[in-house]
């Protein structure tokens, strides 16, 4: 099959470390450029020949939208950004899908499936496999850093008011500002669960369980009444009684 060729233009050159390391792990995928400014990727554009391109929307002089509009017949795009408020405009214009910052890789193979879906009737798996899932990572804003999360030392998640703790495997925590529910939108279902409005675990960090909790190493940890039906599910598939 013909390689997807693919650009990534953004102003931060860790948001472009991060799609160019996702690209990479897609065989069906080509990365032919990396630029760090509207105006640089637009005379490439018009040299070569690019299938999609991963785009960002607020840059310097020239915005990521203002890229698109100028373009008489454009490749695919899928807007990166840290601005939800963009959403609609980016959709108006066509854009294949608009991925928050962070990204993670679950969100960004469901994205890429959408132009697998309209153009090469090919489609990548939702699930992480195992390979790809101890490369897999986050990133969340804490102590006024971005700070890298490695998912497969992710033990849970809890929400607390304001803010979002999440345990890692050798005891430490990272405090972000965020809701749990916009972390678990980054999180692949295939490895975590919500199991409480509170509260997402790591299925495979499971020591024991209940009916009215689930044990983690030392901590206990409720099911919610809401959940319940949903997590028993997803814990018999693998339990013999």
């Amino acid at each position: 099959m013909k390689p997807i060729k693919c650009i990534v233009v953004d102003d931060e050159d860790l948001a472009i470390d991060i799609i160019a390391e996702y690209i990479k792990r897609i065989d069906q995928l080509e990365l032919v450029g990396m630029y760090n400014n509207a105006v640089e990727a637009l005379q490439v554009l018009n040299t070569q020949p690019v299938d999609l391109i991963f785009l960002d929307i607020q840059m310097p002089g020239l915005t990521g939208l203002e890229m698109i509009r100028s373009l008489p017949n454009h490749p695919e795009v899928i807007f990166t950004t840290a601005y939800t408020e963009y959403a609609l405009e980016g959709f108006e214009l066509e854009a294949m899908d608009y991925l928050v910052k962070p990204i993670s890789f679950e969100r960004f193979v469901k994205s890429v499936n959408r132009f697998f879906k309209l153009h090469q009737k090919i489609e990548m798996p939702d699930s992480i496999s195992s390979t790809a899932f101890n490369d897999s990572f986050i990133f969340v804003k804490a102590d006024k850093m971005m700070v890298k999360v490695v998912l497969k030392e992710i033990a849970y998640i809890e929400s607390l008011r304001n803010y979002v703790s999440i345990y890692l495997t050798n005891g430490q925590q990272v405090k972000t500002m965020n809701t749990l529910s916009n972390i678990e939108e980054k999180l692949p279902e295939s490895h975590f669960l919500r199991i409480h409005r509170s509260f997402i675990i790591a299925v495979d960090k499971i020591d024991s369980y209940t009916s009215g909790n689930i044990k983690i190493a030392d901590n206990i940890i409720p099911i919610g009444r809401n959940y319940k039906e949903a997590v028993a599910m997803v814990l018999n598939k693998n339990s013999i009684d």
